[in-house]
Parts: C-alpha cells; structure tokens; sequence
C-alpha cells in the first residue's frame, strides 16, 4: 500500500505541479506580468513549494534497493517537515481561501489536486511507510523555519512586485496588525500539527514494533 501511494502521489503531484504552471504563465502574462514574472508569481506560493518538496521526497525513495536518489530528502527529519507543511496547506486552504474564488476548468482540477488530494495522500502515505519513530521534538524548530522564512518572503517581495500570493498577508489591503494576527495564528497552527506529528511518528513506530512481536 505504502509503495503505492508512493508512485500515485508521485504522478498526482507532478501532473498538478505541471498542469498548474502551463495554465498559470500565459494567464499571468496575459494579466499584465512578464515571463520571468510569471515564474516567479508561480514559485511564490506555499502550495506550490510543499509540493514540490513531496515529489522530490517520492522521488528520493524511488529505488527499490533503499538507495536515496536524493539524500537531503529521504531523512526522517525532512519526511515529516513536509507532512506537517503539507497538512497545513489542507487546512488553511480548505477552512479560509476556498470560499474566496471560484475556480473553474483547468484551474478547479489543479485546485483540487494540489490543496485536497496531494495533502491526503502525502500523510496517508507518510503514516504507513514514511513515519518510523525517529522525530524528535528538537526537529519542530527546524520545521517551523520553513514556513517563517516563506513568511518573509512573501513580505519582502510584496512591495516590489504589488501583490501577495494570499490576501491575508496584504499590508497594504489588511493593515500590518491583521496580517500579523494571520501570520500568528497560521503558525500555531502549524506547531499544533508539528506536535501532532511527533506523537504519530511514534505511536506508528510502537504499533509496528508491537505487531512484529
């Protein structure tokens, strides 16, 4: 089941990943944008970037010999990050930005694909064959950079390109009070799921360990 939803979330996230882009650069472009614009428009999102971190952790597992084909991201450490981060782009998009647009065609199916089913099939697949007991609670303060420093980010390249990849990071729109009452609470939630996380990581490790006795 494991190496299954590997290889599905594999083809389901890249298929997004692709879709997304071939959709986003012309209708960027069209909207005023150029095509180095477009690009990064298209990289500025979480969504985007946690996505592109769990094709890479699919891809770093591919061998069936255990070999990591990429290293830096088959560790324990990094596994769980990217649960975390993704499971955050569930519950964000599907408790506060899918009531604010309408996608339709293309858009909708990318939507669907990259804030419904990669995040479920990312934790689905990292319960069953990613998790192994190794977390730690030290690791939460390294995952929580991740989205601290995307947080920055977006900010410092708000002013220079005009925009915001989501509106509750808007300064301008919100006011710097609101955006850091956002920014706050998106990251308490973040430390709940990291919290969450650990306590999986290990359950799971100590009901394999159990049903191997």
């Amino acid at each position: 089941m494991g190496r299954f939803l590997q290889v599905a979330g594999l083809a389901i996230g890249l298929a997004g990943l692709v879709l997304q882009f071939c959709i986003t650069i012309p209708a960027s472009m069209e909207a005023g944008r150029s095509l180095l614009g477009s690009i990064v428009f298209y990289f500025s999102f979480f969504t985007i970037l946690t996505n592109i971190g769990a094709v890479l952790i699919y891809t770093s597992l591919l061998s069936s010999s255990g070999y990591a084909w990429l290293p830096a991201f088959a560790g324990p450490r990094m596994r769980a990050g990217v649960a975390v981060s993704i499971a955050l782009v569930f519950i964000v998009y599907a408790t506060v930005l899918a009531r604010l647009w309408q996608p339709q065609g293309l858009f909708l199916l990318c939507d669907v694909l990259l804030h419904y089913v990669t995040p479920v099939v990312f934790v689905l697949w990292w319960l069953i064959s990613g998790a192994d007991g190794r977390t730690r609670w030290s690791d939460i303060s390294w995952w929580v950079l991740y989205p601290i420093a995307y947080l920055a980010y977006a900010l410092a390249r708000a002013p220079f390109a005009g925009e915001v990849p989501y509106p509750f990071l808007d300064v301008a729109k919100n006011g710097a009070t609101s955006v850091a009452i956002a920014a706050l609470a998106i990251t308490a939630l973040f430390l709940v799921i990291c919290f969450v996380a650990v306590l999986a990581d290990h359950g799971v490790a100590r009901l394999r360990t159990n049903s191997v006795r």
